[in-house]
């Protein structure tokens, strides 16, 4: 086995036990926390792939946007400390399913087709071209998405407020 598959199982390996940690954490902040090292275990793997700016993208965009906003909106609620309810058995089981029926279709979906090297000659992938096709409206040019990183950014400062707004309790 070589160095690079070494590097990549190492990689996948921390992904996939932070993200599991993320989701099965019983303490909100936890979790959180647990979601931004699985982030910026994929901002390791773009790194490893030597594909730098979209690794600073997830670093910019998910690691310091939405995590960092999630966080905040975590230490602004009333009940920041508190455990969170016990998953319900019958999620837990739908949960299961739905795992392995991901990973059923994925392979089958891999088994389908022979993934081989391309002859083709790689993209110019200088930050200048990237900035250049961000920016241009023309046929190869990436302003929706990059518009649509912005909404995205923008619904994830409304969750928080969401998660921040601090219900007060009712007399009775």
């Amino acid at each position: 086995m070589s160095a690079s598959a070494v590097v990549f199982y190492i990689l996948s390996l921390f992904i996939l036990v932070t993200a599991l940690l993320a989701v099965t954490s019983r303490k909100i902040f936890r979790s959180a926390i647990w979601l931004l090292f699985s982030l910026s275990g994929i901002a390791g793997l773009y790194f490893w792939l030597q594909m730098e700016f979209i690794a600073a993208v997830q670093i910019v965009v998910y690691v310091g946007g939405i995590v960092v906003l999630i966080i905040f909106s975590i230490f602004l609620t009333q009940q920041s400390g508190r455990d969170l309810p016990a998953p319900v058995r019958s999620r837990a089981i739908f949960s299961v399913l739905a795992v392995c029926t991901g990973f059923v279709l994925t392979c089958l979906l891999l088994q389908q087709y022979a993934f081989r090297p391309s002859a083709h000659v790689t993209a110019n992938t200088s930050v200048d071209n990237i900035g250049a096709q961000l920016l241009s409206t023309s046929e190869h040019g990436y302003v929706l998405p990059f518009e649509v990183i912005s909404i995205l950014l923008l619904a994830a400062m409304v969750g928080c407020i969401v998660i921040a707004i601090k219900i007060k309790p009712e007399d009775k």
